[in-house]
């Protein structure tokens, strides 16, 4: 029975040798963190006066004054020299007189753009109306749908062009 008491004392001071530990390694862990923060804020002390002290330097070697100077003369010269510019261009105009050239290349230009989209605007601008609509209608045609088995002339050649323009748009 005596060793067995024996043994018996000796698993309570172990077990309150392991609780003891392991209050330890918590403390040392939280001590640890506490390091570590204290040395993140360090660092970060040490980057903010630097920051502060090349920041101050910087400060210190301008000159505003002078800043100023060299943009408000900045903004004189370039205004002078769009005010030559616009001079320049307008002597060369009137010199050429090419007024017209610009014109009609810029029609060539609009021509091309429309005739590389299928629009003809020529052709268009003859079929337009010349006059205001009276209210008159010389010719009452019915709409219907493009295949339902055409017209009394068996079929309109105009219905179909449309529904072929319809059927690339909608592909393209």
């Amino acid at each position: 029975m005596g060793a067995c008491k024996i043994q018996a004392k000796d698993l309570v001071r172990t077990k309150r040798y392991i609780d003891k530990f392991n209050s330890m390694k918590t403390q040392l862990q939280a001590i640890s963190l506490r390091i570590q923060a204290v040395r993140s804020s360090d660092q970060m002390t040490n980057s903010m006066k630097d920051a502060t002290r090349l920041l101050g330097s910087m400060n210190r070697s301008m000159n505003l004054p002078q800043l100023q100077k060299i943009a408000m003369d900045f903004e004189k010269e370039n205004d002078i020299m769009d005010q030559r510019q616009e001079m320049m261009d307008d002597a060369i105009d009137d010199a050429i007189g090419d007024e017209y050239e610009d014109d009609e290349e810029a029609d060539e230009i609009v021509n091309k753009v429309l005739d590389e989209i299928g629009v003809d605007l020529n052709s268009k601008m003859q079929n337009a109306p010349d006059g205001l609509d009276t209210g008159i209608v010389e010719d009452e045609r019915v709409p219907q749908a493009v295949g339902a088995g055409g017209g009394p002339s068996g079929g309109d050649d105009e219905d179909d062009d449309l529904q072929a323009r319809l059927n690339s748009l909608k592909r393209g």
